[in-house]
């Protein structure tokens, strides 16, 4: 089992490793200055001690200088004559090169690498040497008590980081717990006015979720609802039309009974599909990808299912006018959605009559219109007829219906930014649902 990764643990890693990476570069800035500074501290005092000598030449009869013990630290003086001769020489276990440049140089030894000054004054020339070494020890030195409370703030430093991170971090231990508390009913949103900006996105992609939970949900239970009070009539009528058929006193009554029962089971049966398909078009019902459809080949599959139906039913059922026109959706869909609208029509229309499909296509979008010759529906309920279980004030709609299509066709029409219109023509409804481009 892999281990979880930790904000606050990476936090006070990525701290620490900067803060310990700062401490080192400044120390290594710091010696490299303090280098620079030195050298030019030591060369100034190079110079001086030459410019303090005497301006006439040296006597030959100058002595060398003791041969003590060598310090690294020491500065080393040599004067010599125009003929290389050492007149003086403060170490005398040391010696510099007899021939040198006049200035500043860098003379590497047995002993290391050696800062070298040299001036003439008359005839001799004055050497003055000082070991590189020395003036990088000095360099460290100071760099070393530069870093050093620094370092000594390192760990007050680790604890105030501690508490930052950790205060920090604090808003989203909240935000966890204030969810973490609630119960599966608890679907308000999660207060984040006093939460930080950059918590902030997290918590209103929450909210949104539970906006949208709150909405499925509520759609669930109107639907469980509606669904509930819709089957109490039908089941109620199927158990009377059985009691009638266990009543009846002749084989004719029996079978008046059996067929209304017959019916009654059609209708329930009718009643139960339409809810299924409700369901399925509850919201998530379309997060399938859209892909582009063949409109025309669509509906001719569609009405070719209902061929038959129409042909028992005595109805010409085609498509009077067709153009090649594409959709985008699902096509489980919107054969639903044509499935109900064809349906309706075949319902309402008397035998002998005609039921025409077109396809229309123009730069607005496509239209595809089913005109029945039907009755058509009272101009009052043309726009309360998308509702659930909603049926018109006629007779036969009363008696066939679920008041569940044309609900479903609204919904899918929805889902696919199509709009659905309702028209009476006179001598039957025309419904028209229109795709924009």
């Amino acid at each position: 089992m892999t281990a979880r990764p930790s904000i606050r643990r990476s936090l006070l890693l990525w701290l620490a490793v900067g803060l310990s990476g700062a401490i080192l570069v400044a120390g290594i800035a710091l010696y490299f200055q303090a280098r620079g500074e030195a050298n030019e501290l030591f060369d100034y005092q190079m110079r001086q001690i030459v410019a303090s000598l005497p301006r006439q030449a040296f006597s030959p009869m100058i002595e060398n200088g003791d041969s003590g013990p060598e310090l690294d630290d020491q500065i080393m003086i040599q004067i010599w004559d125009n003929t290389g001769v050492v007149i003086y020489h403060s170490h005398g276990q040391a010696s510099l090169p007899p021939q040198a440049e006049l200035g500043f140089t860098n003379v590497r030894q047995s002993t290391g690498l050696w800062r070298v000054y040299s001036a003439q004054i008359g005839n001799t020339v004055v050497q003055i040497a000082q070991p590189q070494s020395a003036r990088n020890q000095i360099a460290a030195q100071m760099a070393v008590k530069t870093v050093t409370p620094l370092l000594l703030l390192f760990p007050l430093l680790g604890l105030l980081i501690w508490v930052a991170v950790g205060r920090g971090l604090a808003p989203i231990r909240r935000a966890a717990a204030e969810v973490q508390s609630r119960d599966m009913h608890a679907l308000s949103p999660i207060p984040d006015a006093t939460l930080p900006r950059e918590i902030q996105p997290l918590t209103q992609a929450l909210n949104d979720l539970l906006a949208r939970l709150g909405q499925a949900i509520d759609a669930q239970r109107a639907f469980v609802a509606d669904a509930a009070h819709e089957l109490r009539t039908p089941l109620t009528a199927l158990r009377l039309q059985v009691q009638l058929a266990e009543r009846a006193a002749s084989d004719g009554e029996r079978q008046a009974a059996f067929g209304d029962l017959k019916q009654g089971l059609e209708r329930a049966t009718h009643l139960l599909q339409q809810l299924l398909t409700l369901a399925r078009q509850e919201p998530g019902a379309f997060e399938q990808a859209h892909v582009e459809l063949d409109l025309r080949a669509l509906l001719h599959s569609v009405i070719g299912d209902f061929v038959l139906t129409a042909h028992a039913r005595q109805i010409d059922l085609g498509i009077s006018t067709e153009t090649a026109a594409s959709v985008t959706g699902n096509a489980d869909a919107l054969r639903i959605l044509f499935n109900n609208l064809i349906d309706n029509a075949l319902r309402h229309s008397p035998p002998g009559s005609r039921i025409d499909v077109s396809i229309a296509a123009d730069a607005a979008g496509v239209a595809v219109a089913v005109e029945d010759s039907g009755p058509g529906i009272p101009e009052a309920d043309l726009q309360r007829v998308f509702d659930r279980f909603y049926r018109a004030a006629d007779s036969q709609s009363q008696a066939h219906g679920s008041g569940l299509g044309l609900a479903i066709v609204k919904q899918i029409a929805d889902a696919h930014r199509a709009s659905v219109n309702l028209q009476n023509t006179g001598h039957g409804l025309r419904a028209s649902v229109h795709f924009a481009v």
